[in-house]
């Protein structure tokens, strides 16, 4: 699987973005996906994840209810609603697909079959 995010660009405080991240390959309903993001000088963290079928979300407590993970299996895509952006939401985001447990994405103990390339997200304040 190959994945690909794209919609990152420059948004203004209190602003929205949507993320794409779109799956070449065999299979993606397979796969629970989930988007990080890592800032300038700190390390990646987990933003959201969503379960294979789109059953389940979980979210870091630094986005909920500002974010909405989504999934359109029909497309191979996964996207990232991002709402009310604050400064330090300003990072380069990235998408990874699993084929183990949601359970694991929501322990944070999830290794990740497939990573994308980052698209930059940055926000002025």
């Amino acid at each position: 699987v190959q994945l690909q995010a794209s919609g990152g660009g420059l948004a203004q405080a209190g602003g929205s973005l949507r993320l794409s991240c779109a799956a070449s390959g065999r299979s993606f309903s397979r796969y629970a996906m989930s988007w990080f993001r890592q800032a300038p000088g700190k390390e990646r963290e987990f933003v959201a994840g969503i379960h294979s079928a789109g059953e389940m979300t979980h979210y870091a407590d630094s986005v909920k209810d500002r974010f909405t993970i989504s999934r359109d299996n029909d497309k191979s895509t996964v996207y990232l609603q991002m709402s009310a952006l604050k400064a330090e939401d300003t990072a380069t985001y990235y998408c990874a697909a699993t084929a183990g447990s949601f359970l694991s994405i929501v322990a944070g103990k999830q290794v990740y079959d497939f990573w994308g390339r980052g698209t930059l997200v940055t926000v002025s304040s």
